[in-house]
């Protein structure tokens, strides 16, 4: 069956192609069958450290798959990751279509590195061209990890469930200190404002988040404002970073280059 692009994109990342991930979650099975699951989720978190490590620091970018090139968002995207590589970032994202492609495509455009983690989909939906490098993943819990991981901001744009999703976990780990107090910015005031107000006029007056959980989110339309605050954001957390050791030619490992 043939799928054009538009249904191409309103199915990125709704399901798994192998159904693996929903296997994993649809209860108990056999103890064999938990432990060689367990094995092989290990396995993809290994093939994501290994592809990984020794990219330069990175700033993810989230956001929807369905918007197209010719979408305010679309450019905004391009045009915030383009600044951010200008400014020695590398730009991750989840590799796909959309918000995804406009930000690895920024990238190119300043001629920094752009790197994708994708997740396998249904109707073999490939990652965008514009990727130095990529490692897909099975489950969407580990390529969340490999997203969070090696990044110094989040920058995140106009999405769906998905990107409320990943928005909300990296606020999460920020407030209970699992990871450090990274820059956190939203681009497009508009598109956020109902959220922004439910946020204050429901949870923080209900006492379920306080009022600083919102005061350390940056909503902006402004590129270089989102800029100046991650750069001085991630700088405090770059000045202690240990130096990376070199690649192991014998275990497969290379240092991203730039396509």
């Amino acid at each position: 069956m043939n799928f054009d692009e538009r249904d191409r994109r309103s199915d990125w990342g709704k399901s798994s192609r192998d159904a693996g991930e929903r296997k994993f979650l649809a209860g108990p099975r056999s103890r064999w069958r938990e432990l060689w699951r367990a094995f092989r989720i290990f396995g993809e978190f290994i093939k994501g450290f290994r592809a990984l490590h020794f990219l330069p620091p990175c700033v993810t970018v989230f956001g929807s798959a369905r918007f197209r090139e010719d979408n305010r968002w679309y450019q905004l995207a391009r045009d915030v990751s383009a600044a951010l590589a200008r400014e020695g970032f590398t730009i991750m994202t989840g590799g796909g279509p959309g918000i995804m492609e406009a930000a690895n495509r920024g990238a190119r455009d300043a001629g920094g590195l752009s790197v994708g983690c994708n997740i396998t989909l249904p109707h073999e939906q490939k990652h965008n061209p514009y990727l130095d490098r990529f490692v897909e993943f099975r489950y969407f819990f580990v390529r969340k990890v490999m997203l969070v991981k090696y990044s110094y901001a989040f920058v995140v744009m106009p999405g769906g469930f998905g990107t409320m999703d990943e928005l909300f976990e990296a606020a999460t780990l920020i407030q209970t200190r699992k990871i450090e107090d990274f820059p956190l910015v939203l681009m497009g005031v508009d598109y956020w404002r109902p959220m922004l107000e439910f946020l204050k006029t429901s949870m923080v007056q209900q006492g379920t988040i306080d009022q600083v959980d919102i005061d350390r989110i940056l909503v902006t339309d402004d590129v270089a404002t989102a800029v100046a605050h991650v750069r001085q954001g991630a700088q405090k957390h770059l000045t202690g970073m240990q130096p990376q050791r070199k690649p192991n030619v014998l275990l497969g490992e290379s240092t991203p280059k730039r396509g």
